[in-house]
C-alpha cells in the first residue's frame, strides 16, 4: 500500500464506524419497507446521498411522483452545492476522478477533505479520491450487512432514521476539536436555530444556508 492510500485509509477510519452503523440502519429500514437487499445496495452505489436515501425510502413507500422526488432531493441536499464551491480548484479540471469527487461529496467526506485542505498540498486530488472512495465503501458495506440481516431477522426500526443526524452531529464535534476557531460552527448553529424559529422545520434549509454563507463572508478576514 503506497503512502497516499495509507493516509486516505487513516483519515477515512474516522467515519468508518459511523458509516458502517448508519449504513446498517439504512439496510434494515429498506428491508422494513419491502425493498430487496439488491436494490438497497444499488441505492448506496448510485445514489449515495446519506439522509436523502432515508427520505427516498419513504418516498418509494408512498409512491411519490417524480416531481416530488426532485423537489425533496433539492431541499435535502441543496447544501452540497455550497460544499462544491470550496473545492472547485482542488478537484481538478476534468476526468473521471473529478466527476467522482463531485458525486461522493457527502457531509462527512466534506469534513475530512476540509481537514486535509488545511495542509495545502500541491496536488491533493489522488488523496481526496481515495478518501471519498473508502467512505462510500464503508457505507455500501453497512447497507449490505443491514439488508442481509433484515431479510432474516425482523427488527423494529422506529426512530432508526435518526442515525444520520447523530452521525452528522458527531462529525461536527470532531471537526470542531481540530479547528483553529469555533466561529464557523457558531455561525452554523445560530443560523440553523434562527431558520428553524422563523421558517419552521420544512422551510429552514435554504434560509439557513444563506445565513451561514453571509455570516462566513462577514468574518472571512478574521478566519484567514
Amino acid at each position: 500500500m503506497d503512502q497516499t492510500k495509507k493516509e486516505a485509509l487513516e483519515a477515512s477510519l474516522a467515519v468508518f464506524p459511523g458509516y458502517l452503523v448508519v449504513g446498517i440502519a439504512f439496510g434494515l429500514l429498506a428491508q422494513q419497507h419491502q425493498i430487496s437487499w439488491g436494490w438497497a445496495v444499488l441505492m448506496s452505489v448510485v445514489v449515495y446521498a446519506g439522509s436523502m436515501q432515508f427520505v427516498g425510502i419513504s418516498l418509494i413507500a408512498q409512491a411519490a411522483s417524480p416531481l416530488q422526488v426532485i423537489f425533496m432531493t433539492l431541499a435535502v441536499n441543496l447544501r452540497h452545492l455550497f460544499y462544491g464551491f470550496s473545492f472547485l480548484q482542488e478537484f481538478g479540471e476534468r476526468g473521471f476522478r473529478r466527476l467522482y469527487l463531485i458525486f461522493g461529496l457527502t457531509d462527512e467526506t466534506y469534513g475530512l477533505l476540509c481537514q486535509k485542505k488545511l495542509e495545502k498540498r500541491a496536488a491533493p486530488q489522488r488523496l481526496y479520491f481515495w478518501i471519498t472512495l473508502l467512505d462510500q465503501l464503508w457505507w455500501i458495506w453497512g447497507t449490505l450487512i443491514g439488508a442481509a440481516v433484515g431479510s432474516v431477522i425482523p427488527f423494529d426500526t422506529t426512530g432508526i432514521d435518526f442515525a444520520m443526524t447523530a452521525l452528522f452531529f458527531v462529525t461536527c464535534l470532531d471537526q470542531l476539536k481540530s479547528a483553529n476557531t469555533p466561529i464557523p460552527t457558531g455561525i452554523g448553529l445560530i443560523s440553523a436555530v434562527a431558520a428553524l424559529v422563523f421558517f419552521g422545520p420544512d422551510g429552514m434549509i435554504l434560509p439557513a444556508l444563506v445565513m451561514i454563507a453571509a455570516g462566513l463572508l462577514g468574518v472571512r478576514r478574521t478566519l484567514q
